[in-house]
């Protein structure tokens, strides 16, 4: 007796894309702890840099937080797709946030400066890509027909 094994979903670019920046976020975001620890979570401190990207503790969590999202969102296209919007709609967001910021200290609680800033936009247009990817074909069987039954009822 042969048994019906249910066919394995195929993974899509974008949720390939999505795995991948939430990996290097989570990354990013506990190396950035190295970087700064915990001390000055939201202060302006251009010294303390990851690669040229300026950042405090603040700023890592979010990193940690799109990680945690990207690693969790990847697995479905619907979920990737999300992720992706979120993506775009955040760090759009943190991009125009930049370009005000980054010359104002007062209110620049993540610590951003201009290599920040084409990160930003980047990973909106990153999020973009993911949230719009064309989905995979996929071949629908009619009901009741063979091709559609386990092999062993047929």
């Amino acid at each position: 007796m042969t048994h019906y094994t249910a066919p394995r979903p195929t993974r899509g670019f974008h949720q390939w894309l999505a795995l991948v920046i939430g990996v290097v976020f989570l990354l990013v975001g506990i190396a950035g702890f190295l970087v700064t620890g915990f001390g000055g979570f939201s202060e302006h401190d251009e010294s303390q840099t990851l690669l040229g990207f300026a950042i405090n503790p603040l700023h890592n969590i979010v990193h940690l937080v799109i990680g945690v999202l990207g690693l969790s969102l990847w697995i479905t296209s619907g979920s990737a797709r999300i992720f992706g919007w979120l993506l775009l709609i955040g760090y759009g967001a943190a991009f125009v946030y930049g370009l005000y910021a980054v010359d104002d200290p007062e209110i620049n609680y993540l610590n951003i400066n201009d290599a920040d800033n084409w990160l930003h936009l980047g990973s909106a247009i990153a999020g973009l890509l993911i949230a719009v990817w064309p989905a995979r074909a996929t071949v629908v069987r009619q009901p009741g027909t063979a091709e559609a039954m386990p092999p062993d009822i047929r």
